[in-house]
């Protein structure tokens, strides 16, 4: 990359951080009960939940349903959201709202429903404008209907961010809607819906978390609090994460909960860096799970930056534990890349992503080189070149 595109890119990162403590960030409110969400209502009579069939199959919104009639609220329900929400997701949603005179959205499920929630409020907000025109940073600027998230997966922390991530039903490009009336008024961490969770997501979206938290430490923007939070969340997950796939016991559950929740603040305003960008051109072109997709790139991405985040590697090394404090940067950093491999390891990741085609890495490199470049603050600037690399790495291509 050259030094003008640099100084250009640096130059805005530094810029966001400056203002970073005087922009309007919310945290929502947390609820720890799914009985607690009719009074949060604000009297709302009537609720649009937005959910997937997967979710409402294994009966999980029960308690919810039986909370909000025995309030006498109506509700009506969305759950044609897939793995990675589209904009027709988005445009069949709003319909049931507008059709039946909703007040408030509910959205309940992993990041895809709470993602689709959010844009579902951002049109509601903005009726004159589509979804391609609100992507970016601060497109929406007015306020959306009240939402309360309820996550049912410990990973993707959009119950706590300003993002909302959409891929294009037409041309698969998955970009993200970034504003902070789309934070969640309230979230909900209630552990009782993550106990019939499949392993493969628990560790899928664990894995997602703690991208989140790492990302936020060891890029260049964030403030002592988003970095007490990404520790907070690095450790709780190193701590959890594997009880609560292997034995998935209440405690484990809600501490990934909290983990997620503090991953999800932290990166909401330190921002990822290339895990994300990468993960989400492949969610769009092949419908890649994004949690499973950062599991994989995560390893590879901190091999690839090298001696630039040793220091801060060690950190997080030293804080949880892994280490002593006389450990050089080195290894500190080469036993927590490891650590990382090996939870991938024992939650049956690849090491690489098998779907990924050689023709569609130029285009791939360059959704990703556009999302990064300048918003993420990066620990080192990645041009073209190196982000069709990282493809072909993670594609396990043979060495070009």
């Amino acid at each position: 990359m050259n030094f003008f595109k640099k100084l250009i890119f640096r130059t805005y990162q530094f810029c966001f951080k400056i203002i970073l403590p005087i922009l309007p960030y919310k945290d929502p409110i947390i609820l720890n009960s799914l009985c607690e969400v009719p009074n949060a209502l604000e009297n709302k009579n009537k609720i649009l939940i937005v959910t997937d069939k997967a979710i409402r199959n294994l009966n999980l919104m029960l308690p919810l349903e039986e909370s909000l009639k025995e309030k006498n609220i109506e509700y009506f329900i969305y759950d044609g959201v897939v793995a990675n929400p589209t904009t027709d997701n988005v445009k069949e949603a709003l319909k049931i709202y507008y059709d039946n005179y909703c007040e408030a959205i509910i959205a309940f499920g992993g990041g895809s429903p709470i993602d689709c929630a959010k844009a579902v409020g951002a049109l509601i907000a903005r009726p004159e404008k589509n979804l391609k025109q609100l992507k970016g940073i601060l497109k929406v600027r007015k306020k959306i209907p009240l939402l309360i998230a309820i996550p049912t997966t410990a990973g993707t922390g959009s119950e706590t961010t300003l993002a909302s991530v959409i891929v294009d039903s037409k041309t698969h490009h998955k970009y993200a809607i970034n504003d902070f009336v789309l934070i969640p008024k309230y979230a909900v961490l209630d552990d009782s819906v993550t106990e019939t969770l499949p392993k493969n997501i628990v560790a899928t979206t664990g894995m997602d978390a703690l991208t989140h938290a790492i990302e936020s430490y060891i890029g260049r923007s964030g403030n002592r609090k988003t970095r007490k939070d990404a520790l907070e969340a690095i450790n709780l997950i190193f701590q959890n994460l594997e009880k609560s796939y292997d034995i998935g016991d209440r405690e484990s559950r809600k501490n990934m909960l909290i983990a997620s929740f503090k991953a999800g603040r932290s990166f909401s305003k330190a921002y990822v860096g290339y895990v994300h960008a990468l993960a989400h051109s492949l969610g769009g072109k092949y419908n890649i799970a994004h949690g499973f997709a950062n599991a994989v790139i995560l390893p590879i991405v901190l091999k690839e930056y090298g001696k630039i985040i040793y220091k801060k590697m060690h950190k997080i090394a030293l804080y949880c534990n892994l280490i002593k404090e006389k450990t050089s940067y080195e290894e500190a950093t080469m036993l927590l890349i490891n650590k990382i491999e090996k939870l991938n390891e024992h939650f049956n990741i690849p090491k690489s992503i098998d779907e990924i085609q050689e023709e569609d890495i130029d285009q791939m490199a360059y959704y990703a080189y556009k999302e990064a470049n300048p918003l993420y603050p990066v620990p080192v600037l990645w041009d073209l070149d190196i982000l069709k690399r990282m493809y072909h790495i993670i594609g396990n291509f043979k060495k070009i």
